[in-house]
């Protein structure tokens, strides 16, 4: 079964300057920019084994991937680098400061029956490709069952203690509703889920690639292990 974007205006944001290391809450690093590239056409294999070749939809070169969950188009020719996001110490981040690089977005949460799994295997993946050119965004949400009750410092301290979680975190938003942080706006008008554009729960996951466009979306109970072989071939 295959599952098409859908098509919505998105908001952007001015870019600001991002500062070396506020962004990553457990560690002191720079981020560095990697030369855009496309790879060789592939054929994508979704949920339901039907194989679909890359193709150029309005000017956009869909390079589709193994495992893929859904068929991702461009909405309005934007990118994710038009965004810019708060970290988790309210800092302002533009996110053109991930150029060129493959990036993993999750909605993330603390108190939840996925978070230990999730954040475990998102520390362990982030780890083993971080200096190939891949990035984990996680954005906390209590919007889901209110497992994300804490404050940033709380969300911070728990995922640098607990799972030693080395990726950047940012400011808590919200994905759903009238409040709907912008980047969320545009990730799912780029990548509509299985029951709609919303946000089903805790650890959905947007796969984003070097250009800054949404490729794939995993449901929430995807684990980043699943995922691995998805993402390791956009690093191509």
């Amino acid at each position: 079964m295959m599952y098409s974007a859908a098509f919505s205006s998105v908001f952007s944001v001015p870019l600001q300057t991002l500062t070396s290391n506020s962004v990553f809450p457990c560690m002191v690093s720079s981020v560095s920019s990697f030369q855009t590239k496309f790879g060789s056409s592939k054929s994508a294999v979704f949920g339901h084994g039907l194989s679909v070749p890359s193709r150029n939809l309005s000017g956009f070169l869909l390079k589709s991937s193994p495992f893929s969950t859904v068929f991702a188009r461009a909405a309005t020719g934007k990118s994710i680098y038009d965004y810019t996001v708060k970290d988790i110490d309210k800092n302002d981040i533009s996110l053109s400061s991930f150029k060129g690089k493959v990036l993993l977005i999750v909605n993330v949460a603390s108190k939840c029956g996925l978070t230990s799994s999730n954040y475990t295997e998102l520390s362990h993946i982030y780890e083993k490709y971080k200096g190939q050119g891949f990035e984990i965004l996680a954005f906390p949400c209590n919007q889901f069952g209110g497992q994300e009750p804490g404050s940033n410092s709380d969300i911070k301290q728990f995922a640098c203690t607990r799972f030693k979680a080395e990726f950047p975190i940012f400011d808590k938003v919200d994905v759903n509703g009238p409040n709907t942080a912008p980047v969320y706006q545009f990730l799912k008008s780029n990548a509509g889920g299985f029951l709609g554009d919303l946000i089903k729960w805790n650890f959905e996951k947007f796969l984003v690639d070097k250009n800054g466009k949404v490729v794939e979306r995993y449901p929430p109970t995807t684990s980043p292990f699943q995922i691995e072989v998805s993402f390791h071939f956009w690093l191509e």
